[in-house]
């Protein structure tokens, strides 16, 4: 095991973009930190497994802490762990809104702070990079979808936010706003429509989301970006 190699913790790490995630940055010589709630042992000495939900602060504490002490040091974290649930606003419950908010915000906050307060002690320096969606920057007819409006528009504000507050600390913050990806997420006779949805007439790969984290990983005079991985999806009404 390379004691030298960058240490890397992606939540919502088990499936989809997460599992795209875990080896994209194994393949760059990372050591990864990854979890989820289901998420399984790794026998590979890079991958530290920890399960457990992210919107616990107990489990986003533990996840940090495990990491540091598997590693010695966390360097990047990639909040990829969020749900979307598609309804028409006024059909959301109040178990609805706490759900999404615990996991899409809490779970955002707790992990983020524990791992900015990390690259502080180690003497700054860090990324972190938050999965949004492409629908806080144009929403669409068809989707009801007021949830990931709120949630995942406070991400990307909040990415902006952070990047300035912990610039001079060299910790960048920045963003990846998906359209729709082609994940286990999605039944294969809705690829048709899905794709329909995009202007370039398809779904996104994983791994053109994989290599959109990876681009802003290297990009280091980048921070308080948000770069769009959507088939022109964000670029207007159309």
């Amino acid at each position: 095991m390379n004691t030298q190699a960058p240490v890397v913790v992606i939540t919502g790490a088990s499936q989809g973009i997460g599992a795209g995630l875990v080896q994209g940055f194994l393949a760059q010589g990372y050591r990864v930190v990854a979890n989820s709630r289901s998420i399984k042992a790794d026998s590979n000495p890079n991958v530290l497994t920890v399960a457990g939900d992210i919107s616990s602060p107990t489990v986003a504490e533990q996840v940090i802490a495990a990491a540091v002490e598997k590693f010695g040091r966390v360097d990047t974290l990639v909040n990829n762990a969020g749900m979307f649930l598609a309804k028409p606003f006024t059909e959301y419950t109040v178990e609805d809104f706490n759900r999404v908010i615990s996991l899409n915000l809490g779970g955002f906050f707790y992990v983020t702070q524990q791992a900015i307060g990390q690259m502080l002690k180690q003497g700054g320096g860090g990324h972190i990079v938050n999965l949004t969606t492409s629908l806080v920057r144009q929403p669409m007819k068809g989707v009801s979808a007021a949830m990931a409006s709120i949630t995942k528009g406070g991400l990307d504000a909040v990415t902006r936010g952070l990047a300035i507050e912990y610039a001079d600390q060299k910790i960048r913050v920045n963003a990846v706003a998906p359209g729709i990806i082609e994940t286990p997420m999605h039944a294969p006779e809705t690829h048709d429509f899905l794709a329909s949805l995009q202007p370039l007439n398809r779904m996104g790969s994983v791994q053109e989301v994989v290599d959109a984290v990876l681009y802003l990983e290297g990009a280091k005079f980048v921070t308080g970006e948000t770069l769009h991985v959507a088939g022109g999806a964000q670029a207007g009404k159309w």
